[in-house]
């Protein structure tokens, strides 16, 4: 995972970027708040990050702050990195809106542990948004399916009346019959489309597209 270092301190910028390097993470370093406010302005910025709370220009429980006030699509959990013992200074890093904290001097097990969960707590709420966006996503497909069937009866009706009105000698009946065919296969999808529980893509061309034939089985 991307995760954000907001530090002051050169020692300590290097050590805990080869820490989170040596768990298996991205590490983006920045030596203030002003600089880490910077970068999650961006399209990609990270979305857990680690704020040392006393840096010059914007201190790190200012930068939580601010970025709470934000709407933001992406989920963020934020960690303050603090030399505050005081129960008092700890409630005010949470309340401005830290998720948690890390007390200097920190053990690497301690570090790794407060990470991991940060890693799971944006893995669960990435799981819950995705889960609301295809939940919306179906709602609007199974409507649209509906209104869709009525008028798909009507002409697999017309065609089959059209057909039994016809000999299979004339040059229309094959057309009929594709015609029928083709409205089958739209009625056959659009159940497919009603039918879909979960998200599932496959490639296509340059990028990815729902497999709807997998995503509707159960």
């Amino acid at each position: 995972m991307q995760i954000l270092i907001a530090e002051d301190d050169r020692t300590s910028r290097i050590i805990l970027s080869e820490i989170l390097k040596r768990l298996g993470h991205d590490p983006v370093v920045t030596e203030n708040g002003i600089d880490a406010w910077n970068i999650m302005q961006t399209s990609n910025a990270p979305q857990l990050a680690i704020l040392d709370w006393q840096m010059p220009k914007l201190d790190g429980a200012s930068l939580c702050k601010k970025l709470r006030e934000e709407k933001r699509k992406e989920p963020l959990y934020l960690i303050l990195l603090t030399s505050k013992t005081n129960t008092d200074d700890i409630v005010a890093g949470l309340e401005a809106g830290a998720d948690d904290y890390i007390t200097k001097p920190y053990n690497n097990a301690e570090l790794r542990a407060r990470v991991n969960v940060g890693c799971r707590m944006i893995a669960l709420q990435n799981d819950m948004r995705d889960r609301e966006k295809l939940q919306g996503v179906l709602e609007m497909s199974g409507a649209v399916c509906h209104e869709l069937n009525q008028p798909l009866q009507v002409l697999l009706g017309y065609s089959d009346l059209l057909l039994m009105d016809i000999i299979e000698s004339d040059p229309n009946y094959s057309i009929l019959k594709e015609i029928k065919i083709s409205i089958k296969k739209i009625g056959d999808l659009t159940n497919k489309i009603m039918r879909v529980t979960r998200y599932q893509s496959k490639p296509y061309l340059q990028g990815q597209i729902v497999d709807i034939e997998q995503a509707s089985k159960h």
